[in-house]
């Protein structure tokens, strides 16, 4: 049998969170909720659904390609920004299928075998798988009061170093870190190594001090901002992100990209998302309304912590007698779905009330509270 490179063994592959028609079919339950990949459970503006059901009613669309740019989605990206008050063209755009390609772009684009990638432990996966598959070493920095830890991540930079991944807010914990900070890392932060900014869960921050990426951009630095439709607008299924960057940076990625990276589908869809401010406003609001909930309940659970969040998720640790593994399999007999992303630590997608109220109760239970 032919054998892989060596660097394709030490990958982690990435384990997604179990569909909910697989779980009703194993364990027999006629209802389940899945709060285990920060989806967004409104689901997408009603405006899209009915723009995706114009475009499957003609055939002939089907059949042919993409538009390969995606120049329509870069329109409204463009003039989305202009009403805040910043220019950015085309050239300064790329799009992916979800932000999880452009991140695998940006790796095969500027780092090979050898290179080293700074991020943080715990953060997205995917990072270090990316880096791992170029035959790249991914440096991963503790978090420090469960935030990225900046200095730290300075500290690790050699002459070695092509990127550094940032994600902000932070998946899985829900934290982030702030605009002093960010800028303080920015001022020390050498030329010449690309930072990528995951920001897939923008939307969903009401922080005042959040950091102004764009201005870093603005500025020509080599900075790659990274943003989805997977989150608030709900539109995971489809796969469609995109990046900002200075051009001479898009220019190189699009070296890299495939011809027809993103479905017309998703670029319909993403395109009238950005237009339906009202259903955007709508899912923060049930965000925060099921944030609030959750962290009632949960203060009312003892021994047991868990992080403020700036997301759509909340990351809580487990008492010192239970592993994550036990409560996600108590809970999955309870036809609740949750992520275990350590050995006492879960990740619960903050839901519709209904799905809040069936996990605190499927909690405590597997708590024996």
């Amino acid at each position: 049998m032919i054998k892989p490179l060596p660097y394709v063994e030490k990958i982690q592959p990435y384990v997604p969170g179990k569909p909910i028609k697989e779980v009703e079919r194993e364990l027999g339950i006629k209802r389940c909720f899945k709060l285990a990949s920060n989806e967004n459970p409104l689901g997408p503006s009603p405006k899209v659904v009915e723009a995706i059901k114009e475009f499957i009613s003609n055939p002939e669309e089907l059949a042919r390609y993409p538009e390969g740019s995606g120049y329509y989605l870069k329109n409204a990206l463009c003039e989305k920004f202009s009403k805040q008050g910043i220019t950015i063209s085309h050239d300064d755009l790329i799009l992916g299928n979800g932000s999880n390609e452009l991140i695998d772009i940006a790796v095969k684009t500027f780092l090979g075998p050898g290179d080293e990638a700074i991020m943080a432990k715990p953060s997205f996966i995917v990072y270090a798988m990316s880096v791992i598959s170029q035959g790249g070493t991914a440096k991963e920095v503790p978090l420090k009061d469960w935030r990225h830890d900046l200095e730290g991540m300075l500290k690790e930079i050699t002459d070695k170093t092509k990127i550094i991944f940032i994600s902000n807010p932070n998946n899985p914990t829900g934290t982030m870190n702030y605009k002093e900070e960010f800028e303080s890392f920015m001022k020390e932060l050498p030329d010449g190594i690309l930072l990528v900014m995951d920001e897939a869960y923008y939307e969903y921050v009401n922080k005042l001090d959040y950091p102004d990426t764009i201005k870093y951009f603005q500025e020509g630095r080599d900075i790659l901002i990274l943003r989805t439709f997977s989150k608030a607008y709900g539109l995971a299924s489809l796969r469609i992100g995109y990046g900002i960057a200075k051009s001479e940076i898009i220019k190189e990625m699009n070296r890299i990209r495939e011809p027809f990276n993103t479905n017309t589908i998703a670029q319909i869809a993403a395109e009238v998302a950005l237009q339906d401010e009202t259903h955007l406003k709508k899912v923060i609001e049930i965000n925060e309304l099921g944030k609030k909930y959750l962290y009632q309940e949960l203060d009312k659970i003892p021994n047991i912590k868990y992080l403020p969040t700036q997301t759509n998720f909340i990351y809580i640790i487990l008492p010192e007698d239970k592993s994550s593994k036990e409560i996600f399999e108590s809970l999955l007999k309870e036809g609740v779905i949750i992520r275990p992303v350590g050995p006492r630590e879960i990740r619960v997608t903050i839901g519709l009330p209904e799905e809040n109220k069936a996990f605190i109760e499927g909690f405590k239970k597997s708590l024996n509270i």
